[in-house]
């Protein structure tokens, strides 16, 4: 068999993965769902394997199918970033890019600066997903990740900024300090309900307070609530269940309107890095390029402010 041979269908293959439905990706190709149907067909006679699991409205991956998506998306890529190698001289940014986000972070503060990025560069297809946890970013085909901590993770072969750090802030709602008094320093917490951060193998995050010398102390606080998730502790917060230590960008808004209120500013300090990575050798694609300057210059910005601080 030709090498040729083996790209035929691969396209076809992963806009069907990507769609969901042999329908949805005709009208993406232009081609009859029976086309689609039948290169699908042809590919899995020819690999041996079946990679769709077929219902009369989707398709699902198989485990072999999935397996199969990893490796041609990175073909497909490496593909592309041969093309790009080759016209040099376009230097429109254009075209689709990976980027895996943190949930909350990346929903509240990267999410808005890549929408303004597409009025600038409106050829850009950017591929969006969301994750706390460590990705393999090659096999998932990822070209960029922002990541919160984590700032060894990152291997030779992957380029690495740290962009600044979040901002994190002691808060309560007003009804909960109107029933328990305002703290006025650290030791006060002790007679106050503290929400904490829980972990999923049952520990509790501590909290971190800012030294009279520029050093960040770290205390183990006793909860009377342990919430899992960022913004499931904004609820807590918000309902009067007590205090918490949270990001500034999680809980700006409900400062600017005044539904939860700061308490011991003196004792906020960094929280974790903020990290942005990318894949060496897609780097320098204008797509992927414009995106890692954007992205640099919009949350370094934010995170040199104390007023805007993350």
């Amino acid at each position: 068999m030709f090498s040729s041979e083996r790209l035929k269908g691969i396209d076809v293959f992963v806009c069907v993965a990507e769609s969901g439905s042999f329908k949805a990706a005709a009208e993406r190709m232009s081609l009859t769902s029976s086309a689609i149907s039948k290169s699908v067909a042809r590919l899995e006679s020819r690999l041996g394997v079946r990679l769709f699991e077929r219902t009369t409205r989707r398709v699902s991956l198989t485990d072999a199918g999935r397996a199969f998506l990893r490796t041609c998306t990175g073909v497909l890529a490496d593909l592309e970033e041969a093309e790009w190698s080759l016209h040099a001289e376009n230097t429109e940014p254009r075209g689709r890019v990976r980027i895996d986000l943190p949930g909350a972070f990346g929903r509240s503060q990267v999410l808005p600066i890549v929408l303004r990025c597409l009025q600038d560069f409106p050829q850009l297809v950017p591929h969006l997903s969301f994750s706390d946890g460590f990705i393999d970013p090659v096999q998932e085909g990822v070209d960029i990740v922002i990541r919160l901590g984590g700032a060894d993770i990152w291997p030779a072969t992957w380029g690495h900024r740290h962009l600044g750090s979040e901002w994190h802030i002691f808060c309560a709602s007003p009804a909960y300090l109107a029933r328990h008094g305002t703290p006025l320093i650290d030791l006060d917490l002790e007679y106050h309900q503290c929400i904490a951060y829980g972990w999923p193998d049952g520990n509790v995050s501590p909290w971190n307070f800012a030294g009279h010398r520029g050093e960040t102390l770290t205390k183990q606080v006793s909860p009377t609530l342990v919430v899992g998730d960022g913004e499931g502790l904004v609820i807590a917060v918000l309902a009067g269940y007590g205090i918490a230590q949270l990001p500034s960008w999680l809980v700006q808004r409900q400062l600017d309107e005044g539904t939860l209120v700061e308490v011991l500013p003196q004792w906020a300090t960094d929280g974790m890095a903020i990290n942005l990575a990318w894949q060496k050798n897609r780097g320098t694609l204008p797509k992927v390029a414009a995106l890692l300057d954007v992205l640099t210059a919009s949350l370094a910005r934010t995170a040199a402010g104390r007023g805007q601080r993350l």
